[in-house]
């Protein structure tokens, strides 16, 4: 399979709480915890690096965090080599649109297409539990709820 272009992911979505909560939820790992990974080495700072583990799939994730700007930009680097980049706009005073968006997939043609439909699906799934947690203060299962035939038992 040839590709013309390398798939960037895009997954987007309002968030109807302030910027600095939204901001918030994704560098403190009490707060991120509650909504997508289950483990995490630390809070995210620039120029270092952090471990996010899954622990219901037995699977972990090294980070290098980029770059952060406040309540704006979070930019990190998978240790598969791919980035990962959210974009925090404010809207009115309660309302953040949040962008995620993944590029830097490698592999045969078929490994790409896969990593980035994987990634479109689990971006929007932690967006959507975002939205919950943060506006309705209820704890998601989404991620651990999407394959629970591959829970490490």
């Amino acid at each position: 399979m040839f590709l013309n272009q390398i798939p960037v992911v895009k997954a987007e979505m309002l968030i109807r709480m302030p910027v600095a909560e939204v901001f918030e939820a994704f560098v403190d790992p009490q707060i991120t915890t509650k909504f997508w990974f289950t483990k995490s080495s630390g809070r995210l700072e620039a120029g270092k690096n952090v471990r996010w583990e899954w622990e219901m799939y037995g699977v972990a994730d090294e980070l290098y965090v980029k770059e952060i700007e406040p309540d704006k930009r979070i930019s990190v680097q998978s240790s598969d080599g791919s980035t990962i980049d959210w974009v925090f706009t404010a809207r009115a005073d309660n309302e953040t649109f949040v962008t995620i968006t993944s590029a830097g997939f490698v592999g045969n043609g078929d490994e790409i297409v896969s990593q980035a439909i994987d990634s479109m699906g689990g971006y929007t799934i932690v967006l959507c539990g975002l939205k919950m947690y943060l506006e309705h203060g209820v704890t998601p299962q989404f991620v651990a709820d999407k394959s629970p035939d591959a829970h490490v038992r």
